[in-house]
């Protein structure tokens, strides 16, 4: 085949489609797992739902006026890359349970070589990753955490078969996960204790059943669900001034968070617990009308204590004391930056994409490297978002890849591969305005940022200004090898 996907979340089911309507047929799409949905396959905790409102998380040309609720749960989204997938025929191009084991540019033959885990090669010309970022579970290492004798898991490897009634559970982690979850683990368990490193700022969750005749409106009345969406859009491309201009303009976000947590929490000591001591939207800001209400019942403690050890029977915290537990969940998260640094990608002259990401992973607009010819990113280095949706950055991003193989096209070459001088040009440019960015200057420490302080995961500006620069591949940007 010419084209290699990998990953069946919105990502590479977004390429396969655009590859189909630009007449390319000839791709694969390899999916470690047994289906697709990435992100919407994995994530099946109690209460998992998206964060952006429904309408802006889909496709801009497949839009769905179907959604039940504001915010979509999993269920939803899964359905619904499901349903593209049959109406844009992407089943015959599904390669379920390949997992990709290492790749290696063929500078002789201008071709990648991928290797998939059973052995089996496959020579594309081109490779497109659409593996994401939340799809590696992060653990942290806590002493003695394999010697606890009750049931462990993480919020994206869910053991649905462990019942919580009436079981004493530990949560570790207070992230955009954990915060759906625990109001229903609450529901169910005896008690819950919340391990807060850092509590996260929280704003009401503005959701809503989507009443029957609004949905009607969106399927038979042309315009009203695209000019639907269109307002969500800009109304969340406006937070993007406080996020990446000036911190200080986040001051409205805070209000509006500190009040919720005054109107949730009446209890004075856990509403110090939970009020965060940093600028708003140097974490990323969650959203949920549920939490606090969880946080404030009888059989819920919050547990500020750093954790030491775990033993057989419970946790062990800094302080000395221990809690029991039958149940630990971790809501910790995904490893971003290490999911990108840690594929096996070797390109040309033998060059290791560990060795090009020496000083931290970068890319050109996200999505190009030097030294590696015909392999593109999705959701790539600072292409995340603290502010509106990514599949917005996904099209965008695919609009790009497709300028490139046009670029291939035109111009009859073998390969094609971002210069060093324009990867260089645009990172610095890019890190210049992160450092005076809320994630830098904002006080918190977060997986937006590496091991050195770098942040190597959001986009510093408006998605539009984005979508601009990436529309069409500039061809003095790239080397065309014929």
């Amino acid at each position: 085949m010419k084209l290699a996907i990998i990953g069946s979340g919105f990502a590479g089911l977004g390429m396969a489609i655009q590859l189909k309507k630009a007449g390319y047929d000839d791709f694969v799409i390899l999916e470690k797992a047994g289906d697709l949905g990435g992100t919407w396959r994995d994530n099946l905790y109690p209460g998992c739902a998206c964060d952006v409102p429904s309408h802006m998380y889909s496709f801009s040309y497949e839009l769905n006026p179907g959604w039940s609720r504001m915010f979509a749960p999993q269920q939803e989204i899964w359905d619904y890359l499901r349903r593209c997938a049959d109406k844009y025929d992407l089943k015959p191009h599904l390669r379920f349970g390949s997992t990709v084991d290492a790749l290696e540019w063929d500078e002789s033959d201008r071709h990648w070589r991928v290797t998939l885990t059973d052995g089996t090669v496959l020579t594309p010309k081109a490779v497109v990753s659409g593996i994401g970022a939340l799809h590696v579970p992060s653990l942290p290492a806590i002493p003695g955490a394999e010697r606890f004798a009750g049931t462990v898991f993480h919020s994206a490897q869910w053991d649905h078969s462990c019942d919580l009634e009436g079981k004493r559970v530990a949560v570790i982690g207070t992230g955009a996960s954990a915060i759906q979850f625990v109001p229903p683990v609450a529901e169910k368990a005896s008690s819950v204790r919340v391990f807060q490193r850092t509590p996260p700022w929280i704003q009401p969750k503005p959701d809503f059943a989507i009443p029957r005749w609004v949905r009607g409106a969106f399927r038979h009345v042309p315009g009203v669900q695209r000019a639907f969406r269109n307002t969500i859009y800009w109304v969340l491309e406006t937070r993007a001034a406080g996020f990446t201009i000036n911190p200080k303009l986040m001051a409205p976000q805070e209000k509006v968070a500190r009040a919720h947590i005054a109107r949730q929490v009446h209890d004075p000591e856990l509403r110090a617990k939970v009020t965060p001591d940093y600028t708003i939207g140097c974490k990323r800001i969650l959203l949920s009308s549920d939490y606090y209400p969880a946080l404030s019942k009888p059989h819920v403690d919050v547990v500020t204590e750093k954790i030491t050890e775990i033993t057989e029977t419970g946790l062990v915290t800094a302080d000395g004391t221990e809690y029991e537990a039958d149940v630990i969940i971790y809501g910790t998260g995904f490893k971003v930056t290490d999911a990108l640094g840690d594929q096996r990608i070797i390109g040309r002259d033998g060059l290791k994409i560990q060795e090009a990401w020496a000083d931290g992973i970068e890319a050109h607009h996200g999505i190009t490297i030097a030294g590696f010819p015909n392999l593109f990113f999705l959701l790539g280095p600072n292409t995340g978002l603290g502010h509106n949706s990514v599949v917005f950055m996904i099209e965008s991003q695919v609009q790009h890849v497709l300028s490139c193989l046009r670029l291939l096209t035109e111009e009859k070459a073998g390969s094609i591969e971002v210069r060093p001088s324009a990867q260089r040009k645009f990172n610095d440019r890019m890190q210049r305005r992160l450092s005076k960015a809320v994630w830098s200057e904002g006080g918190c420490k977060s997986w937006y940022l590496d091991e050195h302080g770098v942040n190597r995961t959001l986009w510093p500006g408006f998605t539009f200004e984005y979508w601009a620069r990436t529309r069409n591949a500039r061809s003095r940007d790239y080397k065309l090898s014929r």
